[in-house]
């Protein structure tokens, strides 16, 4: 069989890159060993948030007095959870092989790896192997839970995001080892149904350490308010699974001293580690990172021409949106469309938590690192009617402004739906939208949106509401 473009992962960088190709007349094949979609809509973006909205209705329900409403029995049925979960994942898989029929994609059912003369061989769960060819190959294998040295996934009693997901139990203490957007979406999730959650950091930020420092101090407030103990500045030293439990030794790394943790699983979520080992990238000298990440152009073509590299195995951040564009912008340049380069300081992140974080952009201490003179404005959600009126009062936004000219440097929000709502600070700086404009831009009133609008009033000492 011969392509135009043969694409190695059929995730958020995958599949989209396909469509588009296909959408731009490209006789298009896609390599695929498991389900369509990838990590994300199996078992990483999708099936998490089912378990989120999950944990969130029952929470809503326990305090479903705030609301004049009286409810007494809940129970949290985590088997149910998780068959929820997996049927909406399972759905929007199906919705992914409903859009290759459509755009005449084909899939190719097997483990792809790169061979000589511009060909994939593509092994199939029997062990049959046959080869295609394409006159271009974009590589989207994606990544996997990061196995530290001290803490060795066993599937067991230690345990990555794919099985926190399919738990035959619920355990009734849980340790969780990594603060980012990962651990920190478990750690609540778990929590809110009933599980004794421990979150050891290794960075001393604490919780979601690669955000602004306000919001990460906010959130771990929060967290500790709702229950969770939190471990900031501590390594994991050793995991004993000897026995029906686990008992996990930490060191306090400013003090030096050591501490154990009984529990009934470890959940690693330390970040993501590259799918690039197998693949072929030695056969054909393809040039990679010390972490073993692929390096590719500002239009992710490798060092070897007509092979390209998307997503989480090529440097930066490990997002299924960002992985979706870099898609696009590969096989519009294949096409000769001259597409825009992509704008990773405009890349938004979002954890969806409760209360939800999301971020574009700088944090204030980046802003002053990069030498910029800053306007800063906050906006607490105490202040805002429609957050009181939802019973969400927690969080604020935080926008951070270049005091000569204006531009918009960094939007920053922790709180009720926030991830809904940082789109709009994206686009703004995609248009190069100035403080005093966003002053005048009328916010609809009440939503939580208009935080926005008060944050930027704030930093321009123009704020009517605080």
């Amino acid at each position: 069989m011969n392509y135009d473009l043969i694409v190695i992962g059929s995730g958020p960088g995958g599949y989209v890159a396909a469509i588009r190709a296909s959408q731009l007349g490209m006789k298009v094949g896609v390599v695929e060993r498991e389900a369509l979609g990838g990590i994300c809509l199996n078992w990483g973006c999708i099936p998490t948030k089912a378990l989120l909205k999950s944990a969130q209705v029952f929470d809503y329900i326990n305090h479903a007095d705030k609301y004049g409403i009286s409810v007494t029995g809940a129970k949290a049925d985590f088997s149910a959870m998780v068959t929820r979960s997996r049927e909406v994942a399972g759905g929007m898989s199906k919705g992914v092989n409903f859009l290759f029929r459509k755009n005449k994609i084909d899939e190719i059912k097997g483990t792809g790896r790169l061979v000589r003369g511009k060909k994939v061989e593509v092994t199939d769960a029997e062990g049959n192997s046959k080869e295609y060819s394409a006159t271009h190959i974009i590589i989207a294998t994606g990544g996997r839970a990061k196995a530290l040295p001290n803490l060795p996934i066993d599937g067991k009693k230690v345990i990555g995001y794919r099985k926190a997901m399919t738990l035959e139990k619920q355990p009734k203490k849980m340790v969780v080892v990594g603060a980012g957007a990962i651990g920190v979406e478990f750690a609540y999730f778990y929590h809110a149904i009933g599980t004794e959650v421990t979150i050891v950091e290794f960075m001393e930020q604490g919780l979601l350490p690669r955000e602004d420092a306000d919001v990460s101090k906010e959130m771990g407030k929060i967290y500790k308010r709702k229950g969770i103990k939190i471990l900031a500045n501590t390594s994991v030293e050793t995991v004993n699974t000897k026995g029906r439990g686990c008992t996990v030794t930490v060191k306090d790394r400013k003090s030096g001293t050591t501490s154990e943790i009984k529990c009934d699983l470890v959940l690693s979520a330390a970040g993501v580690s590259p799918n690039t080992e197998n693949i072929g990238l030695e056969t054909l000298g393809i040039k990679t990172t010390d972490r073993g990440l692929i390096e590719v152009d500002e239009f992710y073509r490798t060092n070897i021409p007509g092979i390209y590299a998307i997503g989480d195995i090529t440097p930066g951040a490990a997002l299924a949106h960002t992985a979706s564009a870099e898609g696009i912008i590969c096989v519009e340049n294949i096409a000769g469309h001259n597409p825009q380069s992509l704008d990773y300081q405009n890349i938004p992140s979002c954890t969806y938590c409760v209360p939800e974080v999301a971020s574009v952009g700088y944090t204030e201490q980046a802003a002053k690192d990069a030498g910029y003179e800053v306007k800063v404005g906050k906006f607490p959600f105490t202040a805002s009617g429609k957050a009181s009126a939802a019973g969400a009062k927690e969080g604020f936004v935080k926008v951070i402004f270049d005091a000569k000219y204006g531009e918009w440097l960094g939007c920053h929000m922790i709180g009720y739906n926030v991830t809904e709502m940082i789109a709009e600070a994206v686009t703004a700086r995609k248009l190069e939208t100035t403080g005093n404009e966003m002053l005048k831009a009328v916010h609809p009133h009440p939503t939580m949106s208009e935080a926005v609008m008060e944050a930027v009033a704030d930093a321009y000492d123009e704020v009517i509401h605080i």
